[in-house]
């Protein structure tokens, strides 16, 4: 699957052809973590999308992809906001359940509540899909998970997208002309959540391919613009004489918060490449039409993979296909430039 595209497909029209050109992407058939023993559903089908952060902009497209999906297939739908809160997840699931949801699609904000989930929908025979991050159903960390204990998931190629913004950093480095001695590349993300890890791997791995020399220091955040700047502003202070600085992570809250607190530390936007994950606060940078660190950023669109959920869960219930393992949607670079023709939707 091409990490570009032309334009994302609107969620109205990621139809059944759409949702088989992407899960050929997938990396299998699900096995032990999915497995809820949900019978098929001949009458209406009733659905609930648990999301943590549900009113970042991404999580809110996400939604909005979701409903337009499920009014298209005739769905029963209800849309929860976890927030943060772990112990939200679980009450939310037990309320949907008794509402006697055929089906569950959630965004845990914290992995560890993933095997308490599994066994509730399992005891309920509910089918279960998770999107975006992952969740493993015999412990709290996916990353230490067996492959057919994790759960079916709907969102991005971690390894992709990590990939893509490692190759667009290490482009704008080279256009630079920086030297790598006095450069520094900061690695922001909550390192508990293994599809940010993911992606600061690759995006480390393609960096590396096309520019060595660059030392590297990870910093552990909790994914948010503020958590993530007030822990670069101590990473600048801790290494003064660097006159360069790349900048990525898990999303676009991780490069957004790094890049403001390097301008606060008087860094100039000429000497930060930051290179965004979401696209949906890279755009308000580049929207303002002021000087940015934010170079770039992979835009991937929460409307996508909503419908794409909704699809998927509705062919398991209806049908009794089997949901893949993963299955992902497509992604696009884009920057100040491009954001606007490529469909971006910026607050």
């Amino acid at each position: 699957m091409s990490p570009v595209r032309a334009r994302l497909l609107p969620a109205a029209v990621l139809g059944l052809s759409t949702v088989l050109a992407l899960t050929a992407c997938s990396t299998g058939r699900t096995s032990g973590g999915g497995d809820t023993q949900a019978a098929p559903v001949s009458g209406k089908i009733s659905l609930t999308y648990l999301q943590k952060q549900g009113d970042q902009e991404y999580f809110v497209g996400e939604a909005a992809g979701a409903k337009a999906k499920a009014a298209e297939l005739g769905i029963d739908l209800k849309v929860v906001n976890l927030g943060s809160d772990a112990n939200k997840t679980v009450s939310e699931v037990q309320a949907a359940i008794a509402q006697k949801s055929n089906g569950l699609i959630v965004v845990v904000p914290d992995p560890a509540v993933g095997p308490q989930v599994v066994q509730m929908a399992r005891d309920a025979k509910v089918a279960l899909l998770t999107s975006d991050d992952q969740v493993c159903a015999t412990g709290p960390a996916p990353s230490s998970c067996a492959k057919g204990d994790l759960v079916p998931r709907i969102g991005f190629s971690g390894e992709q997208m990590g990939g893509e913004v490692g190759k667009r950093a290490a482009e704008e480095f080279q256009k630079a002309g920086w030297n790598p001695a006095d450069t520094r590349i900061i690695s922001a993300w909550k390192q508990d959540v293994t599809v940010c890890g993911d992606r600061v791997k690759a995006a480390k791995a393609a960096f590396s391919s096309a520019v060595q020399g660059v030392q590297n220091i990870d910093v552990a955040t909790d994914n948010t613009p503020t958590g993530a700047q007030d822990k670069v502003a101590a990473t600048v202070t801790a290494n003064p004489g660097v006159k360069h600085w790349v900048v990525w992570g898990c999303n676009d809250e991780n490069v957004q918060g790094g890049v403001t607190a390097l301008q606060n530390a008087g860094v100039s936007p000429d000497d930060i490449d930051g290179v965004g994950l979401g696209a949906y606060l890279a755009c308000k940078e580049w929207k303002s039409g002021k000087p940015s660190g934010m170079k770039a950023a992979l835009f991937i669109n929460g409307k996508d993979v909503g419908a794409l959920s909704v699809q998927t869960l509705f062919e398991k219930l209806r049908n009794g296909t089997d949901m893949p393992a993963e299955a992902f949607a497509p992604t696009k670079m884009v920057d100040a430039a491009t954001w606007q023709a490529a469909g971006v939707t910026c607050g």
